[in-house]
Parts: structure tokens; C-alpha cells; sequence
């Protein structure tokens, strides 16, 4: 492949939904809830088919992770950048995305755990269920070294420490806007190494092992390397051909490397290049069905766990109580995992999107108050 399909043109094809990154986030976000469902079968998947199943958590999240960083940055970035949508408006946009869901989802599972006791039914893992740690749970605090937060909704610490993220993309933004696309890019590949060597020396582990009482810390250079990519993307243009090309071959090592070993930084380095393929392979005709598939990846994201917790309390009894055969089992099984995917489906189209379409609604109307104030501070910074 020559050199010029690869130039430093502002030529990035834009973001538009129903294309492939869209496509990547419903299949990661079912790729969640297969890795949450993989131990409650007859056999775990992780024990008896491959340890993929289980390890495959920490590649799951290091993607939703660099995503979130890449796709803000593209959709946001020049929006923040030149000052028509302020830091607080883009942190308050932000937070009211995850908070109403991950609320929910928390007292949904305080009320089964209660009404569980209540009829006579304890939790098969107690400790999952400590009170001593709902209440940075449900605050979202847990992942800066806030006691709690274990347990309950746990997947929620990457919101968690999404939130810190938040807090920091204008300033990140600020010191990106500054630099060329092969110095940013360097820059974020640079961080997220720097950050590994330092845990592993003062710590004793990679950075992905980060605690998640301290997840932010996880969470930053990820997101960093995401908004990095980005920052590349919107200034190199990549011919179409040889994106999805390094695509595939990124999304095949991926596979080739999980299948023998967990191998961090070549994985990092594959979700890193599909990330990026992803966004610079044009869409000349999105699907309405991706796009909403990748609408209702947030709801599967955060309701799964909760619906794993109660559709294997029940199923777990109903087995014990009928010794029920393997088979039996594994069809329970395989319906909680249609469970998972059909309760987001209906948490999202009856509950989240009409939530957060008044939210719009009342930001949209927040932002038309303020616009004759902040009209002048504006113009003054130009």
C-alpha cells in the first residue's frame, strides 16, 4: 500500500450512527453480558471451554474505556474546544446520561435483595450484598478510594471513574488542542505505557489491575489514549481500504493472542487499531437497526448484572428444588442470557430514552436562558 493512503488531510469521514463504531459497541456490550452470565451455567465457560471467558472482562472494559474517550473527543471536542458548550455543560451532559440508570439499577437490586429476605429467599453470595458498601455504589464515589462500592451493581465502577473522566476532558482536550496528530497520538500511546511501568513498580502490577476502590486510575489513561486516537483520526485521513483492512487484521491477532494468552499490551495495541479503523471506514449507508442496537448497548451494560442476580435466584431454587438434568440447566441458562438482552431492550425504549429525552429537553432549554449571558464572554475570547 503506497504512502499517500495515509496523509495528514482534514478529510476523517464524521461520525454518524449505524456504522461500524456503533456496531462495535453492541457487540461489545453483549460480549459484557456473556461475561457476566459465564458462571452461572451447569459449567463455567471460563473453566471448561476457555479462560478467555473469564480474562476477557479486563479487554471488554480497556474497549468501552478507550471508546468512550475516542467517540466523546469526535462528537465534543471541537464543540468544548471553541467554547460553545462550556466544561460545566458538558459534565452536566455527561452525568445525567449514567446517573438515572445506574439509580435504578441500584435500588432495583436494594428492593430484590429486601423483598428477597422478606419472602424468605438469601442471596446465594452475601457478602455481594454488604449495606456498608451502597452507599458509594450508589453515589458513584467508589472508584477514588471512597470505603464501599463493592458488590451490589458492581460493573458500575467504570462509571464510576467515567465521571473523573468527564471532570478532566476539557482540560485534556485543552493540552491535545495544542499538539500535532503524530505527537498526540505518541503522547497517549506514551501515558498509558508510563502509567503501566509506574504501577508495576510501585505497586507490583499493570495498570489494569488497578483496584477498583481506585478505578479512576485505570480509567484515566485509557480514556486518555481514546481521545488521543481521536485527536488523530479527525487530522489523518486513512484510506478506507487500508482501515478495514488493519481492522480485520487487528480483530484476528486479537483473537490469534486471547486464545493462549492474555498478553495486555498486544490486546491494547489490537482495540487500539479497530478503534481507529472503526472510525475512518465511511458508512455510506447506515442502519437504522445498528443505531439502535448501540442505543440500547448503555442499558445492557447497566442493567445485566442486575437482571443475572435476580434470574438465577429464581432459576437456582427452581433447579434445586425440581433437580432439574444438565440440559434443563443449560437451556435456563441460555434463556437468562435472552433475559439480559430482552430487559435492556425494555428498560431502554420504556424507561432510559424517554428519561432522557426530557433531559434534553430541559438542557436544550437551560442552554437557550444562558445564551444572552454567555454571549458576550464568547465574543470576548474570540
Amino acid at each position: 500500500m503506497a504512502w499517500t493512503a495515509i496523509s495528514t488531510r482534514n478529510e476523517t469521514p464524521p461520525i454518524v450512527r449505524g456504522g461500524w463504531l456503533d456496531a462495535l459497541r453492541f457487540i461489545v456490550a453483549g460480549l459484557i453480558i456473556l461475561h457476566h452470565f459465564q458462571g452461572a451455567g451447569p459449567l463455567a465457560l471460563a473453566e471448561h471451554v476457555h479462560p478467555v471467558f473469564e480474562r476477557g472482562g479486563f479487554l471488554l472494559t480497556n474497549f468501552f474505556l478507550i471508546d468512550s474517550g475516542y467517540v466523546l473527543m469526535r462528537v465534543y471536542g471541537a464543540s468544548v474546544a471553541g467554547g460553545r458548550m462550556s466544561a460545566g455543560d458538558f459534565f452536566l451532559k455527561r452525568y445525567l446520561r449514567v446517573v438515572p440508570a445506574h439509580l435504578m439499577m441500584g435500588l432495583g437490586l436494594v428492593l430484590l435483595v429486601v423483598g428477597g429476605g422478606l419472602l424468605g429467599f438469601a442471596p446465594r453470595a452475601p457478602e455481594w450484598f454488604r449495606w456498608d458498601q451502597l452507599a458509594a455504589q450508589l453515589t458513584l464515589t467508589q472508584a477514588y478510594g471512597v470505603p464501599g462500592g463493592y458488590g451490589w451493581n458492581a460493573p458500575s465502577w467504570s462509571i464510576s471513574a467515567l465521571i473523573g473522566c468527564y471532570l478532566a476532558f476539557p482540560w485534556l482536550l485543552r493540552g491535545l488542542m495544542k499538539l500535532g496528530p503524530w505527537s498526540t497520538l505518541a503522547l497517549g500511546v506514551g501515558l498509558y505505557l508510563l502509567a503501566n511501568q509506574l504501577t508495576w513498580a510501585l505497586l507490583g502490577y499493570p495498570v489494569y489491575q488497578m483496584p477498583l476502590g481506585f478505578g479512576f486510575f485505570r480509567a484515566l489513561p485509557l480514556f486518555f489514549l481514546g481521545m488521543a486516537l481521536a485527536w488523530f483520526a479527525q487530522k489523518v485521513w486513512i484510506h478506507p481500504r487500508l482501515a478495514g483492512w488493519a481492522g480485520i487484521m487487528a480483530a484476528l491477532l486479537l483473537a490469534f493472542v486471547q486464545y493462549f494468552d492474555k498478553h495486555a499490551l498486544i490486546s491494547l495495541a489490537c482495540i487500539s487499531v479497530i478503534i481507529l479503523a472503526a472510525g475512518a471506514v465511511p458508512t455510506p449507508r447506515p442502519s437504522k437497526w445498528i443505531e439502535k442496537a448501540a442505543q440500547v448497548s448503555f442499558s445492557m451494560f447497566i442493567t445485566n448484572e442486575v437482571v443475572r442476580i435476580a434470574w438465577f435466584g429464581v432459576a437456582n431454587v427452581v433447579i434445586a428444588r425440581l433437580a432439574l438434568p444438565v440440559p434443563a440447566q443449560w437451556a435456563i441458562w441460555a434463556a437468562g442470557v435472552a433475559a439480559a438482552f430482552l430487559f435492556a431492550w425494555l428498560f431502554h425504549v420504556a424507561v432510559d430514552q424517554p428519561i432522557q429525552e426530557r433531559i434534553r429537553a430541559w438542557l436544550k432549554a437551560r442552554r437557550t436562558r444562558k445564551a444572552p449571558v454567555l454571549q458576550p464572554v464568547v465574543s470576548l475570547e474570540g
